[in-house]
């Protein structure tokens, strides 16, 4: 299958380029800078683009069958989400693709109490206007009429080992038997691919941890 990722150079971009070359995908790999990207492989193509117009969207994604999007903005500069999101509608529909997989945000899933995690005691201040963006940006993509799918991850995702071993859940927050909600970005990474290669969230979100 060909894919493309946006943002491919982050912790989580890195990861899910890393997992389709494991499943022989062909990918491109699309960064600000070809240079931040060290990965080497014979199905892997590395491109130069920005995410923030259309334009160079849909040129891109021309070919594709998947479009993948771990972007993820700087801190200080979260609603660039948003206006990243208006642009991958927009560039997508004007290249003639119509899935695409999203790297999402967790603080809008609910948690036991029914509230989004962003708004319970406990969530870090300094959060709260990237999970705002991330929630901006989720409605975007549901007002769409691409094929999309938006993946959360847990509370807490951070590198870690490939298990391959991990709950799904659909809008509500996963926690373990401590009350913790944790994923590694490799087993993040797996499940993103797994819907690519077996799309069952067409059209809606879902969220993973163990």
């Amino acid at each position: 299958m060909k894919l493309i990722i946006f943002g491919a150079s982050g912790t989580i971009g890195q990861a899910i380029v890393q997992e389709a070359l494991r499943r022989k995908h062909e990918v491109t790999a699309v960064v600000r800078n070809r240079f931040k990207l060290n990965e080497k492989h014979d199905l892997l193509t590395v491109v130069e683009g920005d995410l923030l117009k259309p334009g160079s969207i849909a040129e891109l994604a021309k070919g594709h069958e998947v479009v993948i999007s771990a972007y993820g903005p700087k801190f200080g500069a979260e609603q660039e989400l948003v206006e990243v999101a208006r642009a991958l509608v927009e560039g997508l529909r004007e290249g003639g693709v119509e899935r695409l997989v999203v790297v999402g945000g967790a603080g809008s899933l609910k948690t036991d109490e029914g509230v989004p995690l962003m708004e319970t005691a406990g969530f870090p201040e300094e959060v709260k206007p990237l999970a705002m963006a991330h929630q901006d940006a989720f409605q975007i993509y549901q007002e769409s009429d691409l094929d999309w799918t938006y993946l959360s991850p847990a509370s807490i995702i951070e590198p870690g080992r490939r298990t391959g071993n991990f709950r799904i859940g659909t809008d509500r927050l996963i926690v373990d038997e401590e009350g913790q909600s944790r994923i590694s970005v490799e087993d993040y990474a797996v499940a993103l691919i797994d819907e690519v290669d077996d799309p069952y969230f067409s059209g809606s979100r879902f969220t993973v941890a163990y």
